[in-house]
């Protein structure tokens, strides 16, 4: 189409339509004119032809429109021209314009009513451009108005007033900011009043503000430095939960949880509280015995700082030991108490938080996790009980065992285990434990000291023995162990239940534990101190009497039962058993035994030496001893029965050994109290030692444990009958081991209820096989006094002067009679002389009348059974002279039964046996000697029995005696 346009142009064809060229996409292309068109029409058309004329056309016509089709003629031009030539070209040029021409004119032809169609919407078009300039004349004009009269006066009222809003948001940002800037002197104020709680609240919250200015430079700065200040209160907030380990104040330690609520942490700060704990106990334990260490140095070396806690233990001395570990108990106490204080904080706190969940908002956390929190605390809590009493034990078994306290005073040891007894009484209710490890410790320190404690008293009661005169230590009437400092520590145990009665009421405060009591304030461990300042005992007499009102009514009101001890009313010794009834006696009987008992110018009061209380004493130490520390309860308790069997064995050796013992019938000796002495003998007495070489000696391991025979002191004298062979020696003697034995009885119950189980055996056998022989020994100790106070050999050789083989009954007694009953007369008189010396009990009396009786009575018998010659008349001679010694001895004795009477009357009777009655009597009564018996046959039968039956009497004799050789 561009060729064709540029062909046309070229030709100078025009338009008819020039005036609208503007508007028309075909402005260029010339249109044929009418003549043209039709003289085109007029030529014959062949299409055929014509396309031949089109195509024949060169192909660089259709090139493009830029294209000189006048200058590419001419540059064809050959260089010499042909007017035919030329003249036939332009022909052919003419025919395609001409077809091209009629080509085109063929084509606008049948577009003419698209033209004329396009050519109407063309004008149309015009015609609404030009309205709409008119529209836009018109808006520009009002809007230039509106302008002037509403944007540049209303809107820029309303741009001044959002500019305003901005610029106030900006200054409350900006003041926002200079009050977060200015937090740090606030916080700093808030952790100086230890408002923890107050000061995280106000960092969070800043946090919180800094993050929504964040798009502020200033604040990204601020924003780290509240990160650091968050920091150094969780540092100082750690430093404050430290404190909670010594000194627990509730106020203080609220602020602490809740702020470490706040940080959410508190799991962790729970974690550190058990850090701090463990800190706080090693660093307060090892600060208290350094103290008490620079301070016995005396100097200002620096050297035991940085020794070990185990090591500076060492280094303590045996002045400051028990201060330093009261302290130490005292300092300790404060850390569990303070421990024991923050389970009863959360305890409470977790019943608040379950009756109001959550109530105040504060928690942040979900009902889930706080119950989780919870329950984590309270076994942390539970578990941590075990740790720190276990860090405790640990810390105090060291400073144990750091020093070596055998040769401690028994009174410094005491304090000692009581203290230590006192911290595992706290240790059990503080967690349950039974502080294996302090037993352990005090063990090991308290079988050492205890092993030479026990040796060396061992000794000393050796010592005190071998220079005991057996004198009487005035004691008051009343006297009783309990009122010795020793056995203090039984009343203080039974102390709780004195009074039954008031048990309703008092049972409250009786069942608070130690942590109970001293929860406001106070320290168990500073009881020790105290204890020691008592009032001093008073059980001592003045000059053997109470007051000179007692010693003057001694005798006026002896009649009256209301003044008899209970002592003496119990006094009443059986003579066949020894034993004391159970029942009480009559009042009749009392008053008829009161002539017996040579002690009407003194009060009733204990035979007890000074060894005697020594031992009282010794024992009430031993218990304290033992009450504190169960574990060595039998180590003790084996020896407590050391120090009575050594008395009993002291007090035998001393006053009851004599050879003469074996003398048959007499019994003075039961298999129990020799087989007593023997053991006592075996396990106790080093014989090598005391000279006493007996058997072979045991290995030195075992000798170690034993002691050596006491010997009498020189100044006792046992020889002299104007004191009836020391007589009241002998009575203060036995009496001081009965009295011995009557507390062991009272201590019985005592013993049982520390003694273990499994040995308990053990004490059993020492009361049954030890202790309730102590009266038995009385036997043997006044059997010598009996045998040398009256002159039997006397009356025998007075009793050989007697003709027996009378013809007549007689009227009257033997001589020997009245002088055998001066001699009693005088023995009554000399016992009432000793009495005034020594009180002597009525189960005394009785034991050396009945053994005066007795040898009295076996006197008769041997007497008797020297007769070589004796009428029937002469019998009742005998039992003339034995009823009338009968009847005057009851008028001097209360002793009834009068002992060995039978033995007296059935051997004079046995005279007038048969033959097979004499039989009989001889395998029945084998307590009569051979001798005797062979008396009986010879004297007595010999006159009417022949010689072989005689023979086969004594015979009988000979087979009964011959087992005993």
């Amino acid at each position: 189409m561009q060729k064709i346009k540029s062909l046309m142009s070229r030709q100078g064809l025009k338009s008819p339509q020039e005036s609208m060229a503007d508007m028309s996409p075909v402005e260029n292309f010339r249109i044929p004119s009418k003549e043209e068109l039709r003289e085109l029409r007029e030529q014959p058309i062949d299409p055929q032809a014509e396309q031949e004329l089109i195509d024949s056309i060169e192909e660089i016509y259709f090139s493009n429109d830029s294209f000189d089709m006048v200058q590419y003629e001419l540059e064809k031009l050959p260089p010499e021209l042909n007017l035919q030539e030329l003249e036939e070209y332009r022909d052919k040029l003419k025919q395609q314009q001409a077809a091209v021409s009629k080509k085109v004119a063929d084509l606008i032809l049948e577009k003419q009513p698209s033209y004329v169609k396009e050519l109407e919407r063309v004008t149309s078009l015009q015609t609404n451009l030009q309205l709409a300039a008119v529209i836009c004349t018109n808006a520009r004009r009002q809007l230039s108005s509106a302008k002037e009269g509403f944007t540049e006066a209303s809107l820029g009222l309303l741009a001044n007033q959002r500019r305003r809003q901005l610029l106030t948001g900006l200054l409350k940002s900006l003041r926002t900011i200079k009050t977060l800037q200015r937090t740090d002197v606030r916080l700093s104020e808030m952790l100086e009043e230890e408002d923890y709680p107050g000061a995280i609240q106000l960092c969070l919250e800043c946090q919180k503000a800094a993050s929504t200015f964040k798009h502020y430079s200033c604040i990204s700065e601020l924003n780290s430095k509240l990160q650091d200040t968050l920091e150094q209160i969780e540092e100082q907030l750690d430093v404050a939960l430290s404190k909670t380990c010594k000194h627990f104040d509730v106020s203080h330690y609220t602020k602490v949880q809740l702020a470490y609520t706040l940080l959410g942490k508190t799991q962790t700060a729970m974690d550190q509280l058990h850090m701090h704990f463990t800190q706080a106990i090693h660093n307060t334990v090892f600060q208290v015995v350094l103290g008490y260490v620079e301070l016995c140095a005396g100097n200002a070396d620096t050297k035991f700082q940085k020794m070990q806690y185990k090591d500076l233990c060492t280094h303590i001395t045996p002045d400051s030991y028990i201060p330093c570990l009261t302290d130490l108990c005292k300092a300790l106490w404060e850390v569990m108490l303070s421990y024991y204080r923050t389970m009863q904080w959360h305890e409470e706190h977790d019943k608040e938080e379950a009756a109001v969940p959550d109530a105040d908002g504060t928690n942040s956390e979900s009902p889930g996790d706080s119950t989780v929190g919870r329950s984590y605390v309270k076994k942390k809590l539970e578990h941590g009980l075990t740790r720190i009493w276990q860090d405790v034990q640990l810390k105090v078994k060291a400073y144990l065992l750091g020093t070596d306290m055998s040769n401690f005073k028994y009174d410094d040891f005491i304090v000692v285990l009581d203290v230590i007894s006192r911290l595992m009484q706290v240790g059990e209710e503080f967690c349950g434990s039974k502080s294996e490890v302090l037993q352990e410790s005090i063990k090991r320190q308290s079988v050492n000291y205890f092993k030479n404690y026990h040796r060396t008293r061992l000794e000393e009661l050796r010592m005190f023995l071998e220079n005991e005169t057996w004198e009487l230590c005035p004691v008051k009437s009343n006297f009783s162990i309990a009122q010795l400092h020793e056995f203090k520590f039984m009343g203080q145990c039974r102390s709780p239940s004195v009074s039954p009665s008031r048990q309703p009421t008092s049972s409250e405060p009786v069942e608070l534990s130690l942590f109970e009591q001293f929860v406001q304030g106070g320290n168990p461990f500073e009881m020790q101190i105290d204890n020691k300042e008592e009032e001093t005992e008073d059980v001592l007499a003045s000059n053997g009497y109470e007051s000179d009102e007692l010693e003057k009514n001694v005798y006026q009101d002896y009649d009256s039962d209301s003044d008899v001890a209970e002592e003496l009313k119990q006094d009443y010794v059986d003579e066949q058993t020894g034993d004391v009834p159970a029942k009480s006696v009559s009042r009749e009987t009392l008053r008829s035994r009161k002539r017996s008992d040579y002690n009407l110018n003194k009060a009733n009061a204990p035979i007890l030496t000074n060894t005697t209380l020594n031992v009282i004493r010794l024992v009430g130490k031993y218990m304290q001893m033992m009450n504190i520390l169960k574990p060595i309860a039998f180590d003790v308790i084996h020896c407590v029965s050391q120090l009575f069997d050594y008395y009993l064995y002291a007090v035998y050796t001393f006053f009851g050994r004599n050879e003469m013992y074996e003398s048959p019938g007499l019994g003075l000796i039961s298999s129990r109290l020799r087989t007593t002495l023997n053991r006592i003998q075996e396990s106790l007495i080093d014989m090598e030692t005391g000279g006493e070489s007996i058997g072979p000696h045991g290995p030195p391991e075992d000798r170690k444990e034993k002691v050596p025979s006491p010997h009498l002191s020189q100044l006792v004298v046992l020889t002299a009958s104007g004191t009836l062979y020391g007589l009241a020696e002998r009575v203060v003697a036995t009496e001081s081991l009965v009295f011995l034995a009557e507390q062991f009885e009272l201590l019985q119950p005592h013993l049982d209820t520390m003694m273990p189980p499994a040995k308990k055996p053990f004490l059993q056998q020492f009361y049954s096989q030890t202790v309730s022989t102590a009266s038995e020994l009385r036997k043997p100790t006044y059997w010598i006094v009996a045998a040398k106070a009256i002159d039997y050999e006397q009356m025998l050789l007075l009793m050989a002067g007697v003709k027996w083989d009378i013809k007549e009954i007689m009227s009257q007694h033997n001589v020997y009679v009245d002088v055998l009953l001066k001699e009693f007369e005088q023995f009554n008189k000399r016992l009432g002389d000793v009495s005034r010396q020594v009180r002597i009990p009525l189960p005394v009396s009785n034991v050396l009348w009945e053994h005066c009786i007795r040898l009295a009575n076996r006197t008769l018998v041997e007497g008797y059974a020297n007769v070589k010659k004796c009428s029937n008349e002469g019998r009742a001679l005998m039992q003339l002279d034995f009823q009338q010694f009968l009847m005057k001895l009851e008028k001097l004795t209360d002793l009834r039964p009068i002992p060995d009477k039978e033995f007296v009357e059935t051997y004079i009777k046995a005279y007038y046996l048969t033959e097979n009655d004499m039989e009989q009597f001889i395998k029945n009564h084998r307590e009569y000697s051979m001798k005797q018996l062979a008396n009986l046959v010879n004297v007595c039968l010999g006159s009417h029995i022949n010689k072989k039956a005689r023979q086969k009497l004594l015979a009988a004799i000979d087979d009964i005696d011959r087992p005993k050789r």
